[in-house]
């Protein structure tokens, strides 16, 4: 199955202005500049559809996009990526900072057409309080129709052993490299299979 077209919807402060939970969405969340913006262009092939930074923390809001798969037999399936603030703001008033983090937990706990949380981790960066606690808090609210996934970035930046050493630490992450695209595929085929079995496999 393939991403054959992804869209900007909307950017929205909260729930209250969200769009309607109207489709199976996939919400992308992890720490500032884990590459978040990076592998959602990766993933729809379009350079520009979520904008990177190398300013931690730029992106405030939650941002919406319509996602279209098309299978073998030319059969569209359609979904929602949510890119999510990043935890750990940079330079931001820790009143800002309370209220952003207020909102994206209303989100998280009350965004029920979410199906699929990818949790972005740094491969350089692997044992991070941060991480842990996005971990835990993901873990907590979790419905019986959700699953997590644990995405670690950057393994370009990693040697051939200690990728080898992630990969058997982690056996059911995926592990991804947005310079040469290395392992978007397998993120894809993740994301589909799980949204779409029951069509996929009638």
């Amino acid at each position: 199955m393939r991403l054959i077209d992804a869209l900007f919807n909307k950017s929205a402060q909260s729930i209250k202005d969200s769009v309607p939970s109207d489709m199976a969405e996939v919400a992308f969340l992890g720490r500032s500049n884990v590459g978040k913006s990076s592998l959602l262009n990766s993933l729809t092939n379009k350079k520009k559809l979520a904008l990177s930074s190398q300013t931690p923390g730029k992106t405030k809001l939650i941002n919406f996009f319509d996602i279209t798969y098309q299978n073998k037999e030319k059969e569209n399936f359609f979904c929602r990526f949510v890119d999510l603030p990043g935890f750990g703001y940079a330079k931001v008033s820790k009143s800002l900072k309370y209220d952003w983090q207020e909102k994206l937990t209303d989100f998280l706990f009350k965004r029920y057409s979410i199906r699929v949380f990818i949790h972005l981790i740094d491969s350089r960066h692997r044992s991070l309080d941060i991480d842990k606690e996005v971990a835990i808090f993901i873990n907590k609210f979790k419905k019986p129709d959700q699953i997590v996934v644990n995405c670690w970035t950057k393994i370009d930046k990693l040697k051939k052993m200690e990728l080898v050493k992630l990969k058997q630490q982690h056996p059911d992450g995926i592990f991804v490299s947005n310079l040469n695209k290395q392992g978007v595929d397998d993120l894809n085929n993740l994301i589909t299979k799980f949204l779409f079995k029951e069509r996929i496999y009638q």
